[in-house]
């Protein structure tokens, strides 16, 4: 299985709540469809205090996983919103 591309893409997106809009990444987004998944090697500010918990209600929005070897979040749908 090929790996993520190393080389980040340009555009960054903002990944926040759906419930409480409270902002949870800066991520490095490639690519123009829905985020069902975040390489942790790809965000560039995390504002979580625990890992996929979001920091104002608390409730969980993702799932650790490995994807194609490497560290990710795998998105429960309909828990962010993306900007």
């Amino acid at each position: 299985m090929a790996k993520p591309n190393k080389k980040l893409p340009t555009r960054t997106v903002d990944i926040s709540c759906a419930k409480c809009q409270a902002a949870i990444f800066k991520y490095h987004k490639g690519g123009k469809g829905a985020l069902v998944k975040c390489f942790v090697e790809r965000i560039a500010e995390d504002y979580t205090e625990q890992p996929c918990h979001c920091p104002g209600c608390g409730q969980e929005f993702a799932r650790e996983t490995l994807i194609r070897g490497t560290p990710a979040f795998k998105m429960i749908g309909g828990k962010v919103r993306m900007k």
